[in-house]
C-alpha cells in the first residue's frame, strides 16, 4: 500500500466525479483509489449500469478500502443537479474534491448547418452543467473553507478549428468561468484548477461522429493519442498537492501534437 505524501493528503477525502461511466472520468476514479485507497468516491453519469460495474471494479481492486457510491446524474438537467446532494446518504454529502469531467462534442458541421439540439446539448452539458455542479458544492466548500474544483477543459478552449465552433466556444466558456472563480475565491482555501487535454482516445470521438466508429478511429490514424489514464494521473496529481499549491492550469499534449491543427501524422 502506498504511503506517499500524496496518498496521505488524499486519505479520507470524498471525491465527486461527473461523467464517470467511461473515458477520463472512469480512469480518474480508478486512479484516485490506487493512489490513496481509503477514500470515498461518488461516481456519477447517465449510465447507471456502467457506474455499478466501475464501483464493483474499484471495490474489488482496493479490497474494500475504497467506498464507492455509483449515482445516476444528468448534469445537463438543472433540476437533477439541484437535488443531487440531498439525495445522497448523509455521510456522503461533505464533498472535498469535485472533478467536473462530464462533457461532449456533437457533430462536425460548420456554422449555418449546426443542429439546434447539438448546440443545446453541448452548452447544457459542458457549460451550464459544470457551472451548476460547481454552485452545488460551493456552499459546503465555503462553510468549511476548503475544497478542490478540478475542471476538465480542452485545448479547444484555447484554439479553434473548422467544424468545432460550438464545442470550442463551450470550452472557452469553461476556461473563463474557471479563471473568474479562482479570482473570486482568492481569499479562501478553496482551490480551482483546470486540466486541458489535447487529443485523447475515448468514446468521446465516437459521439462526435454520431456513433460512426470508423470515422472516429480515422482521427487517430498514424498518431498515438493520450489515454484516459494519462489525464487521470494528472487530475489526481493536482488534487494531491500540498494545500497551498494550486496547479491552476495545465495543457497536455501527446508527443505528435502542438496545437489543434498542429498534428504530425506518422507515415
Amino acid at each position: 500500500m502506498s504511503h506517499s505524501a500524496m496518498s496521505a493528503r488524499l486519505a479520507g477525502k470524498t471525491i465527486l466525479i461527473t461523467g464517470a461511466s467511461s473515458g477520463i472520468g472512469r480512469s480518474t476514479a480508478i486512479e484516485f483509489s490506487r493512489t490513496s485507497p481509503t477514500i470515498r468516491l461518488i461516481v456519477t453519469a447517465r449510465r447507471e449500469e456502467a457506474l455499478k460495474e466501475l464501483a464493483a471494479t474499484i471495490e474489488k481492486e482496493s479490497i474494500g478500502a475504497t467506498k464507492v457510491l455509483p449515482t445516476r446524474l444528468d448534469v445537463s438537467d438543472p433540476a437533477d443537479v439541484k437535488g443531487f446532494l440531498a439525495r445522497l446518504p448523509e455521510e456522503w454529502r461533505e464533498v472535498d474534491v469535485l472533478v467536473n469531467n462530464a462533457g461532449l462534442v456533437k457533430g462536425v458541421e460548420t456554422v449555418g448547418s449546426i443542429a439546434e439540439e447539438d448546440i443545446d446539448v453541448m452548452f447544457s452539458t459542458n457549460v451550464t452543467g459544470l457551472v451548476n455542479m460547481t454552485q452545488l458544492v460551493m456552499p459546503g466548500f465555503k462553510s468549511r473553507n476548503r475544497g478542490d474544483i478540478i475542471n476538465v477543459g480542452s485545448i479547444a478552449g484555447r484554439e479553434s478549428y473548422v467544424g468545432g465552433s460550438i464545442y470550442c466556444a463551450t470550452k472557452a466558456a469553461v476556461r473563463s468561468f474557471t479563471d473568474s472563480l479562482r479570482r473570486e475565491l482568492i481569499s479562501t482555501r478553496i482551490r480551482v484548477m483546470e486540466i486541458d487535454p489535447g487529443q485523447v482516445e475515448t468514446e468521446f470521438s465516437v459521439v462526435r461522429f454520431g456513433g460512426d466508429k470508423a470515422k472516429a478511429d480515422s482521427v487517430y490514424a498514424g498518431c498515438e493519442p493520450l489515454t484516459p489514464g494519462d489525464i487521470a494521473e494528472i487530475i489526481v496529481f493536482a488534487a494531491g498537492r500540498r494545500e497551498n499549491v494550486v496547479l491552476a492550469e495545465m495543457m497536455v499534449y501527446p508527443s505528435h501534437q502542438a496545437g489543434v491543427g498542429a498534428i504530425h501524422k506518422k507515415p
